[in-house]
């Protein structure tokens, strides 16, 4: 019988999370049955996953009944809610979190998004998420923002696990690596182990197609001289940037500085491809898996990319083509005058605005129960 496609990824060292959470895999057994039959490895949620959740599922209508006797607001009302699936889900996971020594078997939450630009604030939350959850193997998630840099340093320093998300730009990243790699030389002075303390940077993909392909059918659009160029180049430009990306990490890794926390017990900060459904229907379904398998990285899914890896994957590692193409792609974009840190910038600022606005919904919705 041939390999499931997804435990072939594990065997070349790449894992796969799932992006994707609501209560009923956690009733139906379905979560189980992904860790057992495929390899699943860990789990990251976010607003929108909840707000589409908890709106538009009648497994949480007894547990919402129950808190609106108590009296509690919107606020309490959402976060029981969540902090109930997250606990559950990181149970499920904790057995693959001990047999891997702690590299995989995460279950990640989110900080709300209306701190993404209050430093204190955000480490304020992330403390008290890490204190309520109280397990080993829960990622707090906080935004790579300038403001959540330093908020990410202290909490590292803290020894709790994060996953820093909303990351578009090859730069913004590697301020991520040094950050992490700051805060562990930060408690490595200060006599306090490494190996416990893990971490990912969640280097999101689609998004930034979705982006730039935008402007390049209107270049195409236009018709003239720069038409066929803009079409080579439609739909790379996301995978171009996370070769450079991982091109940064491995630079990094090799590094004496990297080498020394390494044998302290240091563990990796993985990269972690996140926003992998293809939105283009021109597109593969499974195009942001396939093109970007590398060692030591995290691709974490929804359920329907999880589901059509599992049906066609062709796993190989692909990464060193990714790297090879990458500056020519890039090169084109600039000749064709996409400003790739424009395009950052606001991916950034809409990344945010995207958890905010099912946030609110959420809690409006629960509001008015």
């Amino acid at each position: 019988m041939e390999t499931n496609p997804l435990k072939r990824l594990t065997e070349l060292g790449q894992s796969i999370w799932l992006d994707y959470i609501d209560r009923q895999i956690l009733i139906d057994g379905t979560l189980s049955d992904l860790i057992n039959q495929d390899h699943l490895a860990g789990l990251t949620s976010n607003p929108a996953i909840f707000e589409k959740a908890i709106a538009h599922s009648d497994a949480y209508s007894k547990s919402i009944a129950e808190l609106h006797a108590t009296h509690a607001d919107k606020e309490t009302l959402y976060e029981k809610l969540v902090l109930s699936d997250i606990s559950e889900a990181a149970d499920r996971f904790r057995p693959v979190y001990d047999t891997s020594e702690g590299r995989d078997g995460y279950v990640s939450i989110e900080v709300s998004p209306l701190l993404a630009r209050q430093t204190e604030a955000t480490i304020d939350q992330a403390r008290d998420l890490w204190q309520r959850l109280a397990r080993p193997n829960i990622m707090i998630k906080v935004p790579g923002t300038v403001e959540g840099l330093p908020a990410i340093h202290q909490l590292l320093i803290d020894g709790i696990n994060v996953n820093v998300t909303l990351l578009f730009s090859v730069g913004r990243y590697v301020e991520v690596l040094h950050t992490y790699r700051n805060a562990l030389e930060h408690r490595q002075t200060e006599g306090l182990p490494l190996v416990k303390v893990n971490s990912v940077a969640s280097f999101f993909l689609s998004r930034i197609d979705s982006k730039v392909d935008a402007a390049l059918d209107a270049i195409i659009a236009a018709g003239g001289e720069r038409t066929e160029q803009a079409r080579k180049v439609r739909g790379q430009a996301a995978v171009a940037s996370a070769a450079f990306a991982y091109q940064r990490f491995e630079e990094n890794m090799s590094e004496q500085r990297w080498q020394s926390l390494l044998a302290a017990g240091a563990r990796p900060q993985r990269l972690l491809w996140a926003s992998t459904s293809s939105k283009d229907p021109a597109f593969s379904d499974i195009k942001y898996i396939e093109s970007l398998i590398a060692k030591d990285t995290v691709n974490t899914v929804p359920m329907d990319t999880l589901n059509a890896y599992r049906d066609h994957g062709k796993p190989e590692l692909r990464i060193r083509q990714a790297m090879q193409s990458a500056p020519a792609i890039m090169h084109s974009l600039t000749e064709l005058g996409i400003d790739m840190k424009q395009v950052d910038a606001e991916l950034e600022a809409e990344g945010i605005d995207k958890f905010i606005k099912p946030y609110e919904s959420l809690l409006a919705k629960l509001g008015s129960l």
